[in-house]
């Protein structure tokens, strides 16, 4: 009995990780649910040398700029002091945090929404002893500001850019011939993650800037 409980355990085992391996290799439903970050071999991705944050803001009539989040009710801070806004690395929830505020405050009509990403480089979150131990310059941050994505006063999207991370990738093979051959040599004719991701799952944003011209 001990050995044929172990016999099935050990074919369970086996047989959901040959399907996580699968389910990531051909995209099929890989952010189906929460079980599948268990099986899905995609958890070590690395670490950037840049620190992230978003700012949403609207446009009135008038011309002028809002601040949209954190709404004036107070942010949502998940974990330590970070709202949860800086979490939607896609920005596929930007809009509607804008359009929540907007819907819950006095305000002149909005005619447009930015989304703006904020980056700067992870070494000025140092602290002040460790910077001077480590570097000899004063520390003088600077952070860079990009719009990230703009929509009309319907929520239209207007006009789209990719982050600040996917830019720099772009940039890095963009600026090496032999990186640009091996993307072009290696690129399939399909993916089956194309057709197999279900509508509500967040999609990464590309590589290309566009807009509704």
């Amino acid at each position: 009995m001990l050995r044929r409980c172990s016999a099935v355990f050990v074919a369970l085992y086996l047989g959901t990780l040959a399907y996580g391996l699968v389910s990531h290799a051909v995209g099929y439903k890989t952010y189906r649910h929460l079980g599948m970050y268990f099986i899905v071999w995609d958890m070590y991705c690395g670490w950037s040398g840049w620190e992230t944050r978003t700012h949403l803001l609207g446009e009135g009539e008038s011309g002028t700029y809002y601040e949209l989040d954190p709404p004036p009710w107070g942010d949502i801070c998940v974990f330590g002091d970070t709202g949860r806004r800086h979490y939607d690395a896609t920005g596929m929830h930007a809009l509607r945090l804008a359009q929540n505020t907007v819907a819950h405050t006095e305000h002149e009509p909005i005619v447009r929404y930015l989304v703006i990403e904020e980056a700067w480089a992870k070494k000025y979150n140092l602290p002040d002893e460790l910077w001077a131990l480590r570097y000899e310059a004063p520390r003088e941050f600077r952070s860079y500001h990009r719009i990230r994505a703009a929509f009309d006063a319907d929520g239209e999207l207007t006009l789209g850019a990719p982050g600040w991370h996917a830019w720099l990738a772009t940039q890095a093979v963009g600026n090496n011939p032999r990186l640009r051959k091996d993307v072009q040599r290696g690129t399939p004719v399909f993916t089956a993650g194309d057709f197999a991701r279900d509508p509500s799952v967040v999609m990464p944003v590309g590589h290309q800037t566009y807009s509704r011209d």
